[in-house]
């Protein structure tokens, strides 16, 4: 008797999920893949700073002041990059200089993007003399440069971790305000709003419930861009005596107080340089991954 040898047909793939498809779109763009990759191990060594660190950032070993990195002469696989004036192991405080740089850009985003969202939904709903009041200030606030803004911030609160975060965050929130509203403005007609307020949807729960989650896209990208920003204005501050205080590791102050050295002993000022650079560009890489993956314009066929 012939044995059925006819085969099954292969099952259908069912269809993908939403983070499947955000993925999909995500890494075509390999840039951002590398970003990401590469912003995740800054984000670990931060995390576990107190374990992969050598030595503690503010430890000194005065015997060993300037000592150059392992691949100079004279260096020492004790210091694999060297130590600071002060005999101070550099790794040891890149990696926790790692730590409060991520810190302040995180804390100006949530912060940034909190205020923002609640200004800028406000001044959406609200409308009349309160949105213009609420846009005029923002419009003040952005007509002022930058770092000269977060100076004067400082300069009033007085130089410290805490006072550099608010400072940063006062200069970045305007664009998070306009941002929202402008999202906000774009969806208030549209007939799903429409419909829930003739179902008798409260204001508080249209706003935040309702309308909120589809002006998501363009803040998420504007947040995750804006963490490199807030980093790059802090290490400003810093540079500039006016961030984080010694012996806070921060990469900014770090540039500030090897600056003498450029000529005699460059890894000093080169090395915090260096982390500042691969930490934005590994976080602007990763922002135009998002982009791309938000914004079905973008996405590659």
């Amino acid at each position: 008797m012939a044995a059925d040898a006819s085969a099954a047909p292969p099952a259908m793939a069912g269809p993908k999920g939403p983070l499947a498809d955000f993925w999909d779109s995500f890494s075509e763009n390999r840039g951002a893949v590398a970003g990401l990759v590469l912003l995740v191990l800054i984000a670990l060594l931060a995390i576990f700073a107190d374990l992969v660190a050598p030595y503690s950032p503010i430890e000194q070993f005065r015997e060993f002041s300037k000592a150059p990195p392992v691949w100079e002469d004279g260096g020492t696989w004790r210091f694999v990059l060297g130590t600071d004036a002060l005999g101070r192991d550099m790794l040891s405080r890149l990696i926790h200089g790692a730590r409060v740089s991520l810190f302040i850009g995180l804390s100006v985003m949530v912060v940034s993007v909190t205020i923002g969202i609640v200004l800028g939904l406000a001044a959406a709903f609200a409308g009349g003399l309160f949105d213009t009041i609420v846009m005029r200030i923002m419009d003040l606030i952005i007509a002022v440069p930058s770092l000269v803004l977060a100076i004067l911030v400082v300069a009033i609160l007085g130089p410290s971790l805490t006072n550099t975060i608010v400072a940063v965050t006062v200069v970045y929130l305007p664009r998070y305000v306009r941002l929202v509203r402008a999202s906000a403005l774009a969806e208030i007609g549209k007939d799903y709003v429409t419909a829930a307020r003739t179902v008798g949807v409260g204001r508080i729960r249209l706003m935040f419930v309702t309308v909120l989650p589809n002006c998501l896209a363009p803040l998420i990208v504007q947040a995750a861009l804006g963490v490199s920003d807030a980093i790059l204005e802090a290490a400003a501050l810093g540079f500039l005596g006016l961030g984080a205080q010694p012996p806070i590791p921060e990469w900014g102050s770090m540039l500030a107080d090897s600056r003498e050295f450029i000529r005699s002993d460059p890894w000093i000022v080169t090395l915090p340089g260096l982390a500042i650079l691969f930490t934005v560009v590994s976080i602007n890489l990763m922002g135009d991954g998002l982009r791309d993956a938000f914004d079905p314009k973008l996405k590659r066929s």
